[in-house]
Order: structure tokens, then sequence, then C-alpha cells
């Protein structure tokens, strides 16, 4: 008889996100041209200044580094806040291995198995995962379209929260939203976490892809809740670098950092020459992210656009980020995503899009929604959605 595996590793879910990409293959093989908008993978050019640097790299050998990063990134990660108006010293930054890391850090940091983290859906997928694995309780808080998936009142939020509650997590830009909080909103988030002693876990990998004169607020920039705030980062999306797998944990909480530490510990090190190449571009971030922002929100009202023109298809305009939920004439967007991805075509060429029940802890849930990254040209996304368009009105054929 087989050992089984852990009731962790049961329980964590394939990610909605990354689940068909071997049907992806697939289709390519068959000569298929697919229009990838499933994934927040930025088709723009990675900054001159990281490839560069990784070209010119003339040591001899790949060490280790620091675990919680090398002094010259921290200090630079320390540059790139304080040009935003947030002060951190470098011993309050820990760099990361993507922002992925910095959430299951944050998790393992200020809850243990069976604890709970309040968190609003729909939310970024990969928090699904980091709960199954760290045995800690998501409990959802839905917001809703009709509001521009804006955060429900105080009285709605602190009805869950329980003895077992330890934190509250927010995305800010959203993702799959991109739904920017207010002000008023993050300082009622501030208020329960002071009540009820609660950490604040905060999200804030897309803050400059903000559109239509939002306003991105920091949660370190509300004093009061500084010392219970734990602010998680990347440069994945901020500087198309996805591939270079580097983010950063920060928190004025001195035993947090203390504790992520020595977790950074467990695994060693970060990649030395990815550590190197992102510096330069860290401490220049305004000059490349002013254009890219510009070049998205131009992507925004293509989709937005192309989309209104599809009958019983909805969707808010997302103010922030760079991926919208939208919602089908249809029950079931895995079997659709699927469908297709794999069965449909126009003229050679299909979409893949990204069911979105993944973003929901509560069940049933997103079943008729899917999330679109505009990561494309605005010609390409063009394409796709009218593809979409098509592919959609055969597919309701077809089942019905």
């Amino acid at each position: 008889m087989f050992s089984k595996i852990s009731r962790r590793a049961g329980k964590t879910p394939s990610s909605p996100i990354r689940k068909f990409v071997p049907l992806l293959e697939k289709v390519k093989k068959r000569g298929i041209k697919v229009y990838e908008i499933h994934i927040g993978q930025p088709d723009l050019s990675t900054p001159s200044q990281i490839l560069n640097k990784i070209r010119s790299f003339k040591g001899k050998r790949l060490t280790y580094t620091p675990s919680t990063g090398i002094g010259e990134l921290k200090s630079a990660w320390q540059r790139y806040y304080k040009s935003l108006g947030i002060n951190f010293e470098p011993s309050e930054i820990v760099a990361t291995i993507g922002g992925s890391e910095a959430i299951f850090f944050a998790f393992t940091a200020v809850g243990d198995p069976k604890d709970e983290i309040l968190v609003f859906e729909p939310f970024y997928t990969s928090y699904n995962s980091y709960s199954a694995m760290t045995g800690i309780k998501l409990v959802p808080i839905t917001t809703k379209a009709n509001t521009g998936f804006h955060l429900p009142s105080p009285k709605k939020i602190e009805e869950k929260i329980t003895n077992k509650t330890r934190a509250i997590l927010i995305c800010n830009p959203n993702n799959p939203t991109g739904t920017v909080y207010t002000k008023k909103e993050l300082k009622d988030i501030v208020a329960i976490a002071r009540k009820y002693n609660l950490f604040i876990i905060s999200d804030e990998t897309y803050r400059e892809f903000i559109y239509d004169k939002q306003k991105h607020y920091s949660i370190i920039n509300f004093r009061k809740i500084r010392s219970q705030a734990i602010l998680l980062d990347s440069v994945s999306k901020r500087f198309s670098a996805c591939g270079v797998r580097i983010g950063c944990l920060c928190s004025k909480n001195k035993e947090v950092i203390k504790a992520v530490t020595r977790f950074t510990q467990a695994r060693l090190s970060l990649p030395m020459i990815e550590q190197k190449a992102i510096i330069p571009v860290l401490k220049k971030a305004k000059k490349y992210t002013k254009k890219v922002v510009d070049e998205y929100r131009k992507r925004r009202d293509t989709v937005f656009e192309e989309l209104k023109k599809i009958p019983e298809v909805k969707c808010v305009k997302p103010k922030g980020a760079f991926y919208m939920i939208v919602k089908l004439p249809i029950k079931d967007s895995n079997d659709f995503a699927e469908w297709i991805l794999t069965k449909f075509s126009f003229r050679g060429e299909t979409v893949m899009v990204t069911p979105a029940s993944g973003f929901y802890a509560t069940r049933g849930l997103g079943k008729d929604e899917i999330r679109i990254a505009f990561v494309l040209s605005s010609p390409k996304l063009k394409r796709a959605i009218k593809i979409l368009k098509r592919g959609l009105k055969v597919y309701k054929q077809s089942i019905d």
C-alpha cells in the first residue's frame, strides 16, 4: 500500500492562471496563434539597465549572499521608497525571492495553523495556495462589481473577526479587480486593526499602475498602524522583469523582521546576479514607470471599449493594476476557458483567459467570470477581444 501525501498537499489548489499551460503548448504545436491574456506577464521590454548588468557580470563564481539581501539592494529599495514618501531603514527591509515568497513569509510570521486572516475577494489566487500550505484559514469578505469592488462597511468587516483572527490582507491596487482603495477605506481598515490588535498585510506590487487621477496610499503612511503593518512588494510587474524573482517584505515591527529573517536563513540566499541587476533601475524607477503606466492606460481603454460591444458581458473599468474581472453570460468559466483555448479558433487564432473562481474563497463565486490581463499591445488586445466575442457566441450555441 502506498503512503499518502499530506492533507495540506492535497488541499493546495492548482493555479487557475497556470493549470491550462500544458494545453496551451499543445495548441501552439497545432499552429494556432494564442493571445495570452490569462497571466500578468507584461510584453514590454525589461529595462536595458537590468539586462546590461546581467550581461556584464565578470565574476568567476556565483556565491551565496546575505539571507535578507545584499546591502546595496536594500539601500536601493530604501531609496525607491523614499522617493514615494515612504521611509524605511535598510534593517526594516527583507529582500525576497519574488513577491510570492514575501506573501508566504508574511503568512507564517503572523499566524499558526488554524489561525485566520481576513481577505477581500476576489483576490490574488496565490493567497489560496499559501493558505493551504501554511494551514492558515483565509476568511473571505466578498466585494461586489456594483460598488467597483470597493470595501464593505466596517461593520461587515468586523462581523468576520474571531478570536483566531490575526491579520487583514489587502492588495492595493487590486489584482484581479483593478480597484484602488480610497484613503477613507484604508482609514477604516486601520481603525479596525487597531481596535482588535491585528496586523495589516498590504500587497502593494502595483502601486504605480494608477489611472484616472486616482491616488495610491501606502499602508505605511498611516502612522497609527506602523507597528502592525507589513508591506509586500515585487519588481516583476513594475519593471517587466518577472523572471528576476526579486521582491521584498518591509515592516517597522522588529519582531516581524526578526521572524522573517529566520525564515530567510532557512532558505539560505537569494539569486546573486539578479539582486545586483535590479539595483540601477530601482534607483531611477520613476523614469521607467511613467511611460509604462501611460501605455497600460491605453490598453485598459482598448479592452474596456471592446468588451462593451459584447452582448450580456459586464465589467468594471479598473482604476489600477492591469487586470479586470469580466462577467460572462455562461455558467462555467472553467469549461469555457478550456473550450475556447483548445476547441475554438478564428482564422488560426484564439485566446487564453483565466477562470475567476480561483480568485475567490467562497464556494460557487466567480463561476461566470474570467480575469483578463491587458498585458499585450492595444492592436493585439483589440483582436483578442474580438475573438473572445466570436468564441463566446459559438460556445453559447453549442451548450444551448
